[in-house]
């Protein structure tokens, strides 16, 4: 069982990602006004906070969305899990499509500090079934 810590989601592809309290999560399509939805397997990016945590202990200077994750669930070694894991979180399923990602160009975190997890920590998931989701809520494997 996890817990989220923050959700975090972009208008346009590019630009940062911004925290917000909920996010809504629909069928099939990835969270509301994010600019990664859309009919694919990387409907949402998630992380886990604790290797956000361990980035930060090693000077990494980063916040919520910084890596651009829309959920970062403390508790939960996404990584660590097989892709096909479902996570529930209210009403809200997802199902991991995708562990890690390859980073064509370095992104403006890796220029500073001469890492970034995302690309081996973070993971991607589409949405089963849709709801709302709110920092605070509990997230648990199904």
């Amino acid at each position: 069982m996890g817990k989220v810590v923050a959700i975090c989601i972009s208008e346009k592809r590019g630009t940062q990602k911004v925290k917000v309290e909920e996010a809504k999560f629909i069928e099939n399509f990835g969270i509301e006004n994010d600019a990664h939805a859309g009919k694919w397997h990387r409907q949402v990016s998630l992380i886990s906070n604790e290797k956000i945590e361990e980035f930060k202990a090693r000077g990494g200077n980063v916040h919520p969305g910084a890596f651009g994750e829309n959920v970062i669930v403390e508790g939960v070694d996404f990584k660590n899990m097989p892709v096909g894991t479902i996570f529930k979180c209210n009403d809200v399923e997802l199902e991991m499509t995708q562990i890690g990602k390859k980073c064509h160009t370095h992104c403006e975190i890796y220029h500073q500090v001469g890492d970034c997890i995302m690309p081996r920590e973070g993971v991607f998931a589409r949405v089963l079934k849709g709801g709302t989701i709110k920092v605070g809520d509990e997230m648990e494997i199904k």
